[in-house]
């Protein structure tokens, strides 16, 4: 696809850290998606938003699970889970919100 003032305008992604971050409003759509906590034991630290950005971070750059910057989680707790959300038919709902706000966005593997 040829670079000209419109498609510029289309792809660009304004974020705070990576293009591939989840901009506010895909954040909206699959946050109702995505697991409560688990009820017992500790609460949950991890922010599922930048599980999201890390998993979709790897995705658009090709990057491996020891390769992620040190601003996401820690990479095992990332592996956790991705791998988790693809068993579950979670990650291919989300792929597929993604897709249809967007219309350009697929990424990861759909299983």
């Amino acid at each position: 696809m040829p670079w000209c003032n419109k498609t510029r305008v289309d792809y660009k992604r304004e974020t705070s850290r990576y293009p591939s971050d989840l901009t506010d409003r895909e954040w909206d759509l699959i946050s109702p998606f995505l697991p409560a906590a688990k009820t017992g034991g500790r609460p949950r630290k991890t922010n599922l938003r930048c599980v999201a950005d890390a998993i979709l971070y790897m995705a658009s750059s090709g990057c491996q699970w020891r390769m992620l910057p040190r601003d996401f989680p820690p990479a095992s707790t990332v592996q956790h889970y991705f791998y988790a959300w693809v068993r579950s038919g979670l990650w291919e709902t989300i792929n597929f919100l993604l897709v249809q706000v967007d219309g350009k966005r697929c990424f990861g593997p759909t299983f």
